[in-house]
């Protein structure tokens, strides 16, 4: 993904689009190999099995939202689970709204579950400040005519402006986000960790970009390349 992102940056492209279903892989082959944190509780039981890809090679698909960079891009872009909080304020976009995209992605990876399972604008940022700490003020400040509802006094109107105590449950039983990944992940958890903060910044100025997050030393290091 993050190479993808790379070419098309490159070619001053934005996809805005993506999402786990925009992302195939190029080859349907795979091993079946044993569970064994499933079939750890049934030693008797040998039907535990899961596959694994023989190539990790993928393709992106959807090119029907892809843009040229522009200034001042103000629509809403990105489908809803994988869109970056500028968006949603409507701060503008451009090529660190596919950065977000590919950070939202890689938890899911992780957890299986897509990190913010959201249909509103106000919870989709609670859940963002719940799992990644408080947004900054300079970007609240700055949210347009359409999103200044959801601040209130500098800060996120949350959970005072909740629809409903569902929504505010569905946040409160958020982990933050070192949390969740330990939750899932046995190996190099404090690199991927590191990673994802560095790809899910509220500040798209600050966010790392695709040449950057290719060079973490998650993809780098000695111990990914004896896998």
């Amino acid at each position: 993904m993050t190479k993808v992102a790379i070419v098309m940056h490159d070619l001053h492209l934005i996809h805005t689009d993506l999402k786990p279903e925009n992302i195939l892989l190029v080859s349907s082959e795979y091993l079946k190999v044993p569970d064994y944190k499933v079939s750890a509780k049934s030693p008797k039981d040998s039907s535990y099995y899961k596959r694994i890809p023989k190539s990790s090679a993928i393709k992106v698909i959807d090119f029907g939202s892809t843009t040229y960079d522009r200034q001042d891009q103000s629509y809403i872009v990105s489908t809803r689970h994988y869109r970056a909080p500028e968006v949603i304020l409507g701060l503008g976009w451009s090529y660190p709204c596919d950065i977000w995209s590919v950070g939202c992605i890689l938890v899911e990876l992780c957890s299986g579950e897509a990190l913010f399972q959201t249909h509103e604008n106000l919870e989709h940022l609670a859940m963002m400040e719940k799992v990644l700490g408080p947004l900054p003020q300079h970007m609240l400040k700055k949210a347009d005519r359409h999103a200044e509802k959801y601040v209130r006094r500098g800060r996120l109107d949350w959970p005072e402006g909740a629809t409903s105590r569902d929504s505010i449950k569905a946040v409160l039983k958020l982990p933050r986000l070192q949390n969740l990944i330990m939750q899932h992940v046995d190996h190099s958890a404090g690199d991927l960790i590191h990673l994802l903060q560095g790809l899910l910044r509220y500040d798209p100025a600050e966010r790392l970009s695709a040449k950057e997050a290719l060079r973490h030393p998650f993809f780098t290091r000695d111990h990914l390349r004896r896998l």
